[in-house]
């Protein structure tokens, strides 16, 4: 990981909300924990919002491979436990620098329909266009705003499916194999480094080809 880009310095945002497609994770989770350690990898000092007390192993890990990292509570129902840690207080701070990086995480469900799916693939469409709108508003201002779109990812809940499920999620999938969380956190550090500098308001599919079928 050590050989990737590095995050931009100063406010960088990222988020991986609760009950993301393909896995339930979440910061404490696979895809939010390999996101932490490889930007902490990257020389950033990191953050972990979640409500999982397994976020401070994370933590540990981290300091202990020589990063820098802190852990808070975070309760997505509570606006007062998120206030800190949202987009609209990121923002405030890197519009104050003139500078700053947000990546969020949509969904392949931004595109797709899935049964039993409407709020989750309504509430992925929203982040999608969130990023869209709000990358052309902060252009001017030197922040940047994207977000990474996950489809099925290997994860504690993808992994204990049966067998005939996965199969056939495996089947779908163009690239012939379901995507690693590492995968999806290399996509991300990018977003938040100086080597995407000129990519803002843009949601990249990090899903082996699934929506270009």
């Amino acid at each position: 990981m050590s050989g990737g880009p590095t995050p931009a310095l100063g406010w960088l945002w990222t988020v991986r909300p609760l009950g993301a497609h393909g896995g339930g994770d979440r910061a404490a989770g696979r895809i939010g924990a390999a996101t932490a350690r490889t930007l902490a990898a990257r020389g950033a000092a990191v953050v972990i919002g979640d409500v999982d007390p397994r976020a401070a192993d994370v933590v540990s890990e981290i300091e202990g491979a020589g990063g820098r990292a802190l852990s808070v509570r975070c309760d997505v129902t509570d606006e007062e436990s998120v206030a800190a840690l949202s987009m609209k207080h990121a923002l405030r701070h890197m519009d104050a620098q003139g500078s700053g990086a947000v990546v969020a995480v949509s969904s392949i469900l931004r595109l797709v329909g899935q049964t039993n799916s409407a709020p989750y693939s309504a509430a992925k469409a929203g982040v999608a266009n969130l990023v869209r709108s709000a990358g052309l508003e902060y252009a001017p201002t030197g922040i940047r705003i994207n977000a990474d779109a996950p489809g099925y990812v290997e994860t504690p809940l993808t992994a204990g499916l049966d067998e005939s499920v996965r199969s056939q999620m495996t089947a779908r999938q163009p690239i012939g194999r379901l995507g690693t969380p590492e995968e999806v956190a290399e996509v991300i550090c990018f977003l938040a480094s100086d080597a995407a500098s000129f990519v803002t308001g843009a949601v990249w599919s990090v899903d082996g080809g699934y929506v270009a079928q």
